[in-house]
């Protein structure tokens, strides 16, 4: 299943047309209707504002699964052991992936202010 087509099950699912998903993240509705009649994907830069829209994970959006069933190397991972493993895993990206992990991090960051949560 491709993103967009995950998109739009997921939209089905809870009542969303494309023009009220066009209306809660800022995305022209043309671009929406892009994506089904087309069959493209949403870019990068608008994954997490249709994530935090629908509020569901990106792994829900970009591969199906939930927080729950995504898989974890680790799941015993300290936060600790966590974040060492997060710095390996950044330390051979190549300088724009870095910064795009970077405004990812900064985008969930921001998700939780709003939202109140830890």
């Amino acid at each position: 299943m491709t993103i967009s087509e995950r998109l739009f099950k997921i939209m089905e699912q809870k009542g969303i047309t494309a023009y009220r998903l066009s209306k809660m993240t800022g995305i022209p509705s043309r671009t929406v209707f892009d994506w089904r009649k087309k069959n493209t994907n949403p870019g990068a830069d608008k994954i997490m504002v249709i994530c935090e829209a629908l509020e569901i994970t990106p792994e829900e959006l970009l591969i199906g699964k939930t927080a729950d069933e995504a898989p974890m190397h680790d799941k015993a991972v300290s936060s600790d052991g966590l974040n060492v493993q997060i710095m390996r895993e950044c330390q051979d990206l190549s300088e724009a992936n870095k910064k795009r992990l970077l405004a990812y991090a900064s985008m969930l960051q921001n998700m939780k202010d709003k939202n109140g949560n830890k």
